[in-house]
């Protein structure tokens, strides 16, 4: 397809289809200041992790690749100290389990590449038409609830696409691509919003992965994703997950941006011509998919769980809107290295966990200040809190989130207590969907309404969706809702219902009334 009005193709094809050469400009590009660059060097820059901001001139983020939400205690150090130099002060965890680092100015990029590296992290290709940080389940090899291991299939994806120098044969898609593998069988990551998403099955008496493709967030709305249809075992998930990116690359749309994901080109063909093309360019016919693995239970790794190593604890530690400082990123990994074995793994929700906790050790960490901070046992109003970037720092959204999104569960904390159902509350600061909002219990999209004479921030809000076996993407029951003193009785009123329906939900025998949810929500309010 023709690029069109796509200005992004053009960028790419000024650099002869290769946009990690922007890497080689970068001394240049620092010289002649940021307020000299040009609209194209500013797309480009993301190829390479460095994201220009609209609401901070002269100010960068840097987005730090993370496989699988994996990270050491001397990586965090880095990052903190890396924020406090030459950043603001100001990281966030995101929803893909990494980092961004906020802040500094083109002229500190060196200095932070090299410090990234000595760590062996990376900020490559995590912007733009690559392949985001690989997701998976934070727990893996840990929680005896899983069926297989799959990081190291996450690893060597990541190597394999990325390796530490970039790949400029996975750098030119037509648009991003979001990939999952997990072995987990407690739906802990969002597999059905993915380009392509791995989960556990079994196949006969051997384990691996089903496969589902075109799921996605933003673009006109959660997709959600379909099987493919095909079984693969361990030894095979990279090379099929690398041929179904190549397909995309190869065949997809390059037209207006906004139709150009994966789930427009699984549209396109079918599943049917999509299995058939994979099987072609791998030369063997494909098994069907196996008997899916996953329950219906769906956690967040969230509060002190069991480890399948005898006597080792992993602590899930809620961090509201994951957002941290430079002292508390510090003290993680303080506490890493004093209770655990110095790892630390992100999560899909923002939060955080430390691994290898022995048991003796368990009260004592549970007293410590940061721990009472995030809470691994939070108010149910605030474990399943999400919240993207906002107008704080992000080009593309047109309300706060983070501050409205604390200040609504404080709302609703002090209407409703905490003796109420945990349900997942998620912020998006605009159509892209960053927050998830379309597979939370309640989704907030932030937008502009006019109040008076003024423009004031707002939401639509979405209820009823999830992710996992019984996918659903939310509905869209209220719009235009102002995000003033009127808004927590709002939610309030929409959290009582649906804690209602949930109980219905646990029983099995009502499974058509539950699909009536959105609808009959809708006529509660209009009343």
């Amino acid at each position: 397809m023709q690029p069109g009005n796509n200005p992004i193709e053009t960028y790419k094809t000024e650099k002869g289809g290769e946009p990690l050469r922007i890497r080689e400009e970068l001394p240049g590009l620092i010289q002649h200041g940021w307020q000299a660059l040009t609209p194209a060097e500013k797309e480009l820059l993301k190829w390479v992790g460095v994201f220009f901001r609209k609401p901070t001139p002269g100010q960068f983020m840097m987005r730090i690749r993370m496989p699988n939400g994996f990270a050491t205690s001397e990586q965090l150090r880095i990052i903190a100290d890396l924020s406090r130099r030459l950043g603001n002060n100001v990281l966030d965890i995101t929803t893909r389990q990494q980092i961004e680092l906020r802040g500094y100015t083109l002229e500190g990029i060196p200095e932070i590449w090299e410090k990234l590296r000595g760590v062996n992290l990376r900020s490559l290709q995590t912007g733009m038409d690559n392949l985001r940080n690989f997701n998976g389940c934070p727990l893996a090899g840990l929680t005896p609830h899983e069926l297989l291991d799959a990081s190291p299939v996450v690893f060597e994806l990541d190597r394999v696409i990325v390796g530490p120098e970039g790949n400029h044969a996975f750098a030119n898609l037509p648009r991003k691509m979001n990939v999952t593998v997990t072995g987990c069988l407690e739906n802990c990551t969002h597999n059905e919003s993915q380009d392509i998403a791995l989960v556990p099955s079994r196949q006969g008496d051997r384990i691996g992965f089903n496969v589902l493709v075109g799921g996605k967030m933003g673009s006109g709305g959660f997709t959600i994703a379909s099987s493919l249809d095909v079984f693969v075992e361990p030894e095979q998930a990279v090379e099929v997950v690398t041929e179904l990116i190549l397909i995309f690359r190869d065949h997809g749309p390059r037209g207006p941006r906004t139709k150009c994901r994966f789930a427009f080109l699984v549209e396109e063909w079918g599943v049917g011509r999509l299995r058939q093309e994979l099987e072609t360019r791998l030369r063997r016919v494909l098994e069907a998919a196996g008997e899916d693995a996953r329950g219906t239970f769906q956690t967040d790794h969230v509060g002190v769980t069991d480890q399948r190593q005898p006597g080792l604890k992993a602590v899930g530690l809620c961090v509201p809107t994951g957002r941290v400082t430079p002292q508390q990123m510090e003290e993680l990994a303080r506490l890493a290295d004093a209770y655990g074995t110095g790892e630390i793994r992100f999560t899909t929700g923002q939060n955080v966990i430390l691994v290898n906790v022995p048991e003796a050790r368990l009260e004592a960490l549970l007293r410590e200040s940061l721990v009472e901070t995030f809470s691994p046992n939070p108010s149910p109003l605030f474990r399943g809190l999400v919240a993207c970037v906002g107008t704080d720092f992000c080009n593309l959204a047109v309300i706060e989130t983070k501050r409205h999104a604390i200040e609504l569960s404080n709302a609703l904390e002090e209407r409703l207590g905490r003796a109420v159902d945990p349900m997942t509350i998620h912020w998006s600061g605009c159509p892209a969907g960053c927050g998830n909002h379309q597979a939370s219990d309640i989704g907030l999209r932030g937008m502009k309404v006019n109040v008076g004479g003024q423009s004031v921030d707002a939401v639509a809000i979405y209820v009823g969706g999830r992710t996992g076996r019984s996918p659903r993407a939310g509905k869209l029951i209220m719009d235009m809702v102002p995000c003033d003193e009127a808004l927590p009785d709002v939610i309030a009123t929409i959290l009582k219902h649906l804690e209602l329906f949930k109980q219905v939900e646990r029983d099995p025998m009502a499974k058509d009334r539950v699909l009536m949810i959105p609808d009959q929500l809708e006529e509660v309010l209009a009343t």
